[in-house]
């Protein structure tokens, strides 16, 4: 931990817009550099303009890599498009418009003004799943977006999305293809590449969509909206200075509920921001440095909320609470949804990444449902979301989407606001807070201790520890606990992990390797409290360091 985590922003922390968009525009990448290519990770291309990472070249390869993925797929309908407050986001919004349209594809960016314009990635989501609505899987008019968002990361960071036609984040079959024509293009020179001004497009080129209208709109057939109405539940919906802003102010406008939209509205620096754990401004709504930024309002809403800047992340907090584990949330948010969504089709499985807490096994099989388990990135849970088969799916890291009231798909990518709501219909519904569910759920299933911690790893060890195999696990026992399961693929679908999962009665890790750094992920849990916890812990990296060794 940093020794400032937790503490407000000072302007030694706060970024130079100026320089960045300047930086933006004014920095040609080095695509022979790795770090200055295009990469999509499970969340799209991240980088920095300050970095070489992030720049105008960057955005003009991926839009036309896009345009070309998108027409070799025979996808004609229209492209939704949407950015967050990121500074970076808008300018890279402009770019992808213009390149987009120029290759001829019908761009539908949002309409309104002011907070307005700023679009979650729930909300292009869902664009793109009403849009598709009924169409074959081959309808040529089918549609698709892009989310210009980093997501959490800190205010300097750009980050770029494509979601194909099923709403979600798009897989590694059509990420890898674009970012390999991305890297072709970047090598090639961007300066040839067309691009529309939009002073110049007449109106023609780029629709307009109110994303946010039709998202709030349509919150009552997914949300119990009636139920927070009637039971008066006060919320302190706190946006982080996200793209939720305008939208908790319209939820609130529309359905005449009682929230308080906090926070000083939009502020590209997010100097009002309380540090991360590492001393950084990021907007994790999951993290109790972060949302030090709450804790002045907690005593004074039962149920006070955040969300990340492209509102795709939630944070629950309850005056009885505090700020829930996102684990635990899902635990309840599950427990609850299966025993008040009564048209969701009992076949319909309950899907975890193989990273989340075993309390959510425990509570899926009581209700005696199907458990979903897949690798770490919410991709995996959207073939499920989209035919119905999955009703669920969340990760650890507090993203998690669910069906609509009929079982149809809702969203297929995360979505924050969401969720936020679903704690206010579990306390107007049940009389509980969600912390409180949550410790009736410990009485019934134990109480488990979770942790991950990030041990150094060299990129032949993260090269290795993604490519063991279950045989390459010599050991028999856990912390005292015979190993029950060793696992490389996860259960739920087959595909590989990209790491090593352990799993004992009462215990169970999984170790990682990071994609953008020189660090291994260990994740832990144990029912039989902390200190045995710090045991797997221990244990875990031992065993694993055997297994490299050997």
């Amino acid at each position: 931990m940093h020794e400032r985590a937790g503490r407000l922003a000072t302007s030694e922390d706060l970024i130079d817009v100026d320089a960045l968009i300047a930086a933006y525009t004014e920095t040609v990448p080095d695509p022979a550099d790795p770090a200055q290519r295009v990469v999509f990770g499970t969340s799209g291309h991240r980088g920095s303009a300050l970095a070489g990472s992030f720049n105008e070249a960057h955005i003009v390869a991926i839009s036309a890599a896009i345009a070309e993925y998108r027409a070799a797929q025979g996808i004609t309908g229209p492209l939704f498009i949407g950015a967050d407050p990121h500074p970076l986001s808008g300018p890279a919004e402009l770019t992808a418009r213009e390149v987009l349209s120029a290759a001829g594809v019908r761009v539908l960016a949002r309409s309104g003004s002011g907070d307005e314009i700023y679009v979650p990635t729930p909300a292009v989501s869902h664009a793109i799943l009403t849009h598709n609505r009924d169409r074959a899987g081959d309808d040529p008019n089918r549609a698709d977006g892009i989310v210009v968002t980093p997501s959490h990361n800190p205010p300097q960071d750009g980050g770029f999305k494509y979601n194909p036609p099923h709403g979600g984040p798009a897989g590694s079959e059509a990420t890898t293809w674009i970012a390999d024509r991305a890297n072709e293009l970047l090598a090639s020179g961007v300066a040839e590449i067309p691009r529309a001004s939009e002073d110049g497009m007449g109106g023609e080129a780029v629709g307009r969509y109110d994303f946010l209208g039709n998202y709030v709109d349509d919150l009552e057939n997914v949300i119990d909206i009636a139920a927070i109405r009637d039971a008066g539940i006060r919320i302190g919906a706190h946006p982080l200075g996200g793209a939720s802003t305008a939208y908790w102010a319209a939820i609130r406008d529309r359905y005449a509920l009682e929230i308080t939209v906090l926070g000083p509205g939009i502020d590209p620096q997010w100097a009002f921001m309380h540090l991360d754990w590492d001393g950084k401004i990021r907007m994790d709504p999951s993290s109790a440095s972060v949302m030090a930024t709450v804790e002045a309002y907690r005593d004074e809403f039962p149920l006070v909320t955040g969300n990340d800047a492209d509102a795709d992340r939630h944070g629950i907090v309850t005056v009885d609470g505090g700020l829930m584990n996102p684990n635990h949330f899902l635990a309840v948010a599950i427990d609850y949804l299966l025993t008040h969504r009564p048209d969701w089709p009992v076949s319909a499985g309950i899907g975890k990444t193989v990273v989340s807490s075993g309390m959510i096994d425990r509570v899926v099989a009581a209700h005696e449902r199907t458990l979903l388990e897949v690798p770490v990135g919410f991709k995996w849970f959207v073939p499920g979301l989209s035919d119905g088969s999955v009703a669920f799916g969340g990760e650890e890291s507090a993203g998690a989407s669910f069906q609509r009231f009929d079982g149809t798909a809702w969203s297929t990518d995360k979505d924050g606001i969401l969720l936020c709501l679903l704690a206010a219909e579990i306390q107007a519904v049940t009389g509980q807070s969600p912390s409180e569910r949550y410790r009736e759920l410990v009485a019934r299933f134990g109480d488990p201790a979770y942790a991950r911690v990030d041990g150094p790893a060299t990129a032949e060890q993260k090269a290795r520890l993604a490519a063991l195999a279950p045989e390459d696990v010599t050991d028999t026992e856990l912390a005292g606990d015979p190993i029950t399961a060793v696992r490389t693929e996860a259960p739920g679908n087959g595909a590989a992990i990209g790491g090593l999962q352990v799993r004992t009665e009462h215990a169970w890790f999984a170790a990682r390797p990071s994609g953008t750094e020189d660090v291994m992920k260990i994740y832990a849990e144990s029912f039989r409290g902390a200190e045995h916890l710090a045991e797997v812990q221990l244990a875990a990296r031992a065993l694993v360091d055997r297994a490299l060794s050997e």
